[in-house]
């Protein structure tokens, strides 16, 4: 077990190193531009690990294949459909949004939205439902890195929890985004490279590929079929699932602050296609490793267990201990991204709306957001105290969440220049609610996931609230650039 424990240690010493080395490289200017966005300096290769290692967390690694392992090939099939979700939201959002940030000096999505629709009302929204859901997905990762720690260290749940909770919550608050990028690259190359340490382990372990799948087909003939084992995909569910993890991930907050914090035009065009392999492969590796674990490990009673289990049994000791970083690395950046993105909303989105005159007090907005990161964390510990028995429900729940409020908002307030804050709050208003009955009461209209129907009356309802409204100016629709501009 100390073979095990001693990578994971030293990678989380050197996780504490680049957050230091990045602490003392911050550069002097505006404090909510470098400790919130880096001053828009990441490259290509930056770009493409942070985007994608914020959106493959606890889910991705855990969750995900914990339900390849419940559900066979199906699931993995399934889980490939979010393979365009970096093109879209870079390809969408990407250039036009980043010029449009600097023009108005934005920091986070809401400062888009404010500039945008001029709605104190709306921005007051957007940053309380940023904030519960982000809760919920923060949750989900706090849950997933102590059950690594609990499975793989031996260390209870609830110590593992804590000494998680404490690392991730100290590093983020002190760091900032440019020590969260930087560990994100860092991160991004452990995933990738314990992906294909343990799928090729786990094909040896099943006997090969053919083997495993014949295995797979022993102990129930559906993890091998289209349709999973339940035979639970059906062609609504498919679809559902589409929308919720791949189009209306363009509208997911820390993923679209992702697309203000580039440098140049050629970081955007680099990141999208590196961004989509690297995505393509850890998928595509970490769902298949789960789907053909169970040949593996037939009689698992806690799916979510499966991955930190196969790398203990197909994994020499040492060898386990440097995968364990990969999921523990996905953890660790998805929660960074929404501690940040979290801290941001509260200092820049509600005090300084509230106290706009302490906007140069910059030793003061310092402390509150690092204190911010800090409870934050502290509150997020409490919540995962007593997990789910799977957490991918509980991320789908929270993300969807996020993709009602903010996703029309943000496309048609760059796409419509009709749009208006009537039509954007009636959207987020009615999306939210939508979906938050919906999944409370468990209804299915049609088959399909509550995101669907959400979107789509959230849609409705901003073209009927736009008429009502009266014109906003467009969002700098003649071609001017300022200062800072992409080349």
């Amino acid at each position: 077990m100390h073979d095990v424990i001693a990578p994971l240690l030293a990678y989380l010493v050197l996780v504490f190193s680049l957050s230091v080395w990045a602490l003392r490289q911050r550069k002097t200017g505006a404090f909510l531009t470098e400790y919130f966005i880096g001053n828009r300096s990441m490259g290509g290769f930056m770009l493409a690990m942070t985007i994608t290692t914020t959106y493959i967390g606890a889910s991705s690694f855990i969750g995900g294949p914990g339900a390849a392992y419940k559900y066979g090939l199906g699931w993995v099939l399934l889980a490939m459909i979010q393979l365009p979700a970096i093109l879209l939201s870079l390809g969408v959002l990407g250039k036009k949004f980043a010029i449009l940030a600097r023009r108005y000096h934005a920091v986070t999505l809401n400062d888009m939205l404010y500039a945008r629709y001029q709605s104190p009302l709306l921005v007051w929204l957007a940053s309380i439902s940023l904030l519960v859901a982000f809760a919920g997905g923060m949750t989900v990762q706090f849950i997933g890195g102590a059950r690594l720690l609990e499975i793989s260290a031996g260390i209870p749940y609830s110590s593992g929890l804590l000494i998680f909770g404490v690392t991730i919550a100290l590093y983020t608050a002190f760091g900032g985004f440019r020590a969260s990028a930087l560990n994100d690259a860092l991160q991004g190359i452990v995933m990738l490279l314990g992906t294909l340490l343990l799928l090729t382990a786990v094909i040896q372990a099943a006997g090969g590929l053919r083997q495993a799948v014949e295995t797979l087909r022993q102990i129930d003939p559906g993890l091998i079929t289209p349709q999973g084992s339940d035979h639970i995909f059906s062609a609504s569910f498919m679809a559902s699932f589409w929308i919720l993890v791949c189009f209306a991930v363009i509208g997911v907050p820390q993923t679209a602050v992702r697309c203000i914090a580039y440098r140049d035009s050629k970081a955007l065009h680099q990141g999208i296609i590196l961004g989509t392999v690297v995505f393509a492969v850890l998928m595509l590796g970490m769902h298949l490793a789960g789907a053909l674990g169970r040949a593996v490990l037939p009689d698992l009673t806690v799916p979510d267990h499966v991955i930190p289990t196969l790398a203990i049994k197909v994994l020499p000791p040492f060898a386990a201990g440097i995968f364990l970083a990969a999921p523990m690395a996905a953890i660790m950046s998805s929660i960074n991204a929404q501690l940040l993105q979290s801290s941001a909303t509260i200092v820049k989105d509600l005090y300084l709306r509230l106290c706009p005159a302490q906007i140069n007090n910059e030793r003061r907005l310092a402390r509150i957001a690092i204190l911010s990161v800090l409870a934050l964390g502290l509150l997020v510990l409490l919540a995962a105290w007593r997990p789910p028995a799977m957490i991918i429900w509980l991320n789908l729940l929270a993300l969807g969440g996020l993709e009602v409020v903010f996703l029309w908002p943000l496309v048609l307030g760059l796409y419509w220049e009709r749009a208006n804050a009537q039509g954007a709050l009636s959207s987020m208003i009615v999306g939210a609610l939508c979906y938050t009955l919906l999944t409370i009461f468990a209804v299915k209209l049609a088959g399909l996931h509550p995101i669907v129907p959400s979107l789509l009356f959230g849609l409705i309802a901003f073209y009927t609230g736009n008429q009502f409204g009266k014109k906003n100016r467009a969002l700098c629709h003649d071609g001017r650039v300022a200062p800072g501009q992409l080349p």
